[in-house]
């Protein structure tokens, strides 16, 4: 006989998803002790722990636990489909949204808001992080759409293209280069750079400068954005960044000035992908058109214009 029933699946996916106690109790309608106490007989039977618990810290849970929570979820839906063929899908009013990291600053919380509004039944969840894992993310169905750059993604996914962007050089309004109304990859060529760290984005920078023959200087490849804009306000090369914060100063106060790169061919798209042929009766489908409409709007913020600060 079967030890654990439906109901302590609930259990285990209501914590997964709320990510309390106190929360999750609510969800699933039963005090807070009982729900605790019938954690532990679930973990006793399983023999591994499903959660971490930690004084004074949030509930988290175990690699094993998010794997478990999964496939409950997933027996759940096929639950509910025996028990109402009828109602095929109403188990699945879930999205998962993932945005590279530089974008989500300027894209992800309106298309979340977008999205809630649009689709206030579906259930939605989202991630901010760098190339590689959103890819894989993308790649083994573990997300449903990506606002991302067109990089490192094959042909087995669809792209929207949302806006075209311009790298801009980033250096202080004293720096020779503040005054300039735009500038080309060969003079930029001439001073030390300030790149991202990011694996993609430094080869498609490179293979800029190499199109035109060109082999630039690094002087440093920045973690994060906002370490890139740092170093180049304080002086520690010129900063290259397709996303431009409307702010003209780095996160220490320095002033920045912004150059757009003119050369032809520099200009990359930002899109929306998403795997190939989503069935048009599907949350993502329907997603997807929102935030294609949504996101594709002018916005000014990310790259578009020029911006000097004296």
């Amino acid at each position: 006989m079967l030890y654990l029933t439906l109901r302590h699946y609930e259990y285990i996916c209501a914590v997964a998803r709320h990510g309390s106690l106190s929360a999750a109790a609510d969800a699933v309608h039963v005090s807070q002790p009982a729900l605790s106490a019938a954690l532990s007989r679930i973990e006793d039977h399983l023999g591994h722990p499903l959660f971490l618990r930690r004084r004074g810290a949030a509930l988290a849970m175990t690699p094993q636990g998010r794997l478990f929570a999964k496939k409950a979820q997933a027996l759940l839906e096929q639950a509910a489909l025996l028990e109402d063929p009828e109602a095929a899908g109403a188990g699945q009013k879930r999205l998962v949204l993932v945005c590279f990291s530089d974008l989500a600053p300027f894209l992800l919380a309106p298309a979340l808001k977008a999205l809630r509004l649009a689709m206030p039944e579906v259930e939605i969840s989202h991630q901010a992080c760098g190339f590689k894992p959103l890819i894989t993310a993308l790649s083994e169905g573990e997300a449903d759409l990506a606002i991302t750059y067109d990089l490192g993604l094959d042909a087995g996914f669809s792209r929207a293209e949302l806006q075209r962007l311009s790298p801009h050089a980033l250096v202080p309004p004293d720096h020779p280069l503040a005054g300039f109304g735009g500038i080309s990859l060969t003079e930029l060529a001439e001073h030390p750079l300030v790149l991202s760290q990011e694996g993609l984005s430094v080869h498609h920078m490179l293979g800029l400068f190499k199109t035109h023959g060109l082999v630039p200087r690094i002087a440093h490849r920045a973690d994060s954005l906002e370490l890139l804009r740092s170093l180049a306000a304080n002086g520690e090369g010129v900063g290259i960044s397709y996303s431009l914060p409307p702010c003209g100063k780095s996160y220490d106060g320095k002033a920045l000035s912004a150059v757009r790169v003119t050369d032809a061919g520099a200009e990359e798209p930002v899109i929306l992908a998403a795997h190939a042929d989503l069935p048009e009766t599907s949350v993502a489908h329907q997603a997807h058109g929102v935030l294609k409409e949504v996101l594709s709007a002018p916005r000014s913020d990310l790259a578009q214009t020029d911006h000097h600060v004296d």
